[in-house]
């Protein structure tokens, strides 16, 4: 990355007959969660902020749903906590793990000091619209949706794109704004990957937010009403042997299936799978 009296100019693909050129003290590559929060947080404080989405709205399933006490006690403090807890989501005030054949309960928030002693559910689209409501309050909001940050240009002639005094890269695992800015990676090494699946659920199974753990296995699972959310933790890279044992017939109970035995209807997935 390479800066020019301050500024950092940003190529960026929104409608392909858009020439314009944005000037903004901040632009963000990236309307996820980070993103629209720390948009939300430069516009309340007077800062002009331009937040570039490649998608046409948030609606992508099988992503992050919870909402912790921390984060909810940070929107008590920007005074838009009562209005969230209207929209419809769920509370949950403890977590349990069933490892072999003991069940423990893990965590009980009731004794957090904060205003929100649970952890709250809800589809991530419906809390980044929230996030974006909210931020269309302040004048220096500005968000543009179908707009890809595509490379970080140097100083050369004339740029068509955004020029801002700062640019966030919160573009997610594969950022781009990342890769053009040259900054290294730091692996931490995490030894798993996670498979994300729904369960149909039945109103006689249990109704707590549950953990299955059992040898070399972990499943988590997210009661949403209607069904199960769960993930599936699997070793690095091990998706595919996965699959491929899924397919034959002589396999025998699949993996996810052998670990789901605690609600009746373990065996009958519902959803897609996807590896996160």
């Amino acid at each position: 990355m390479k800066r020019h009296e301050g500024e950092e100019p940003l190529a960026w693909k929104g409608d392909p007959v858009d020439t314009r050129e944005i000037s903004v003290r901040c632009c963000i590559a990236g309307g996820g969660p980070a993103g629209m929060m720390l948009a939300l947080l430069l516009a309340r404080a007077g800062i002009a902020v331009l937040v570039l989405e490649k998608h046409a709205d948030f609606l992508r399933d099988f992503r992050g749903d919870t909402i912790h006490p921390s984060t909810l006690e940070i929107m008590h403090e920007l005074g838009i906590l009562e209005e969230f807890l209207r929209r419809p989501h769920q509370e949950v005030g403890t977590l349990g793990a069933q490892i072999g054949d003991v069940f423990l309960e893990l965590a009980d928030f009731a004794h957090l000091p904060t205003h929100c002693r649970f952890i709250a559910l809800m589809p991530q689209w419906d809390f980044l619209n929230f996030i974006a409501e909210q931020a269309r309050r302040y004048p220096g909001f500005r968000l543009e949706m179908e707009a890809e940050a595509t490379d970080l240009f140097e100083e050369g002639g004339r740029v068509t794109g955004v020029r801002a005094e700062l640019v966030v890269g919160a573009d997610g695992r594969h950022s781009v704004v990342r890769a053009k800015a040259g900054l290294e990676i730091v692996d931490l090494g995490a030894p798993m990957d996670v498979l994300w699946l729904r369960l149909s659920r039945r109103p006689t199974d249990p109704g707590q937010t549950l953990g299955r753990v059992d040898a070399r296995r972990i499943l988590v699972m997210l009661n949403r009403q209607d069904y199960w959310q769960c993930a599936f933790v699997i070793p690095k890279g091990g998706f595919d042997r996965i699959r491929q044992e899924g397919r034959r017939p002589s396999a025998g109970r699949s993996p996810v299936s052998s670990l789901t035995s605690v609600i009746a209807s373990a065996n009958s997935a519902t959803g897609p799978t996807s590896s996160y």
